[in-house]
């Protein structure tokens, strides 16, 4: 009895020692109920909407998921190990997970994996899981090459439709034309990261094109998010742009 005391008690610090490590989430009334926006690293967040646990490019292991439920849902962008880790997969529970990916990462999935749990867009192609739209958008590297980074076709950003809101997830891409056109986007999740993306500046230009209603900058690493808001706010004060630590281990 002592002993399973003593174990609950240190699952129980784990779990809280693993938040104390997580920012706060952002909370958001959408119809129906409340988004929440939680932050892990880099690439990867979790959404929440109701009893829907959305994760997307989960990485980083089991231990940056401590005390947050399930997913039932992953969405994953492109093929690289900051977006797709198939250890971080397989370490956490996605026995009722349904996976929405473009062929390139359903192709690296474990084997093992129940292949009916998996959906597979091309860029422009729409599904409906869990009741969330999910449009894949296009994401890749300008000048377009062969030899690029990220080549168009391979990997998907998304739009995402919860609770009457448009949430769009950009994955690694430069502001191309097809992130240009969207329209009517209440949270937009932008990358700005050299040389793999695009720089601080070009990201503001491609922001102030779309003009989403609120920015959160990810996958930014190395890069002055504090001058990406200044420029964003210097040619459009009615975008919010929210600065969140996508890096808290970093020192």
């Amino acid at each position: 009895m002592k002993f399973k005391l003593a174990l609950a008690f240190l699952s129980c610090i784990i779990i809280m020692s693993a938040k104390a490590q997580r920012i706060d989430p952002d909370v958001e009334k959408v119809k129906g109920g409340v988004l929440t926006i939680q932050p892990i690293m880099h690439a990867s967040f979790v959404l929440s909407y109701k009893d829907r646990m959305i994760y997307v490019d989960p990485t980083g292991g089991a231990d940056s998921y401590k005390g947050l439920a399930a997913p039932s849902m992953i969405i994953i962008t492109d093929i690289h190990g900051d977006h797709l880790d198939p250890k971080t997969i397989e370490a956490i529970n996605t026995a009722d997970a349904t996976f929405v990916v473009p062929q390139a990462v359903a192709d690296k999935l474990p084997a093992t994996m129940d292949k009916q749990k998996i959906v597979i867009l091309k860029n422009g192609a729409k599904t409906k899981q869990l009741g969330i739209k999910i449009k894949a958008i296009a994401m890749y590297n300008l000048p377009e090459a062969a030899d690029a980074m990220h080549t168009k076709g391979r990997g998907n950003g998304y739009v995402l439709t919860i609770g009457k809101k448009n949430v769009y997830i950009s994955g690694d891409t430069e502001d191309i034309p097809e992130m240009r056109d969207l329209k009517n986007i209440d949270f937009a999740f932008v990358c700005m990261n050299l040389p793999y993306t695009m720089d601080v500046k070009q990201a503001a230009q491609g922001v102030l094109a779309f003009k989403p209603k609120v920015i959160f900058p990810y996958h930014y690493r190395g890069q002055d998010t504090n001058a990406f808001k200044s420029l964003v706010n210097a040619g459009n004060k009615s975008l919010e742009v929210r600065l969140r630590n996508w890096y808290p281990t970093a020192k």
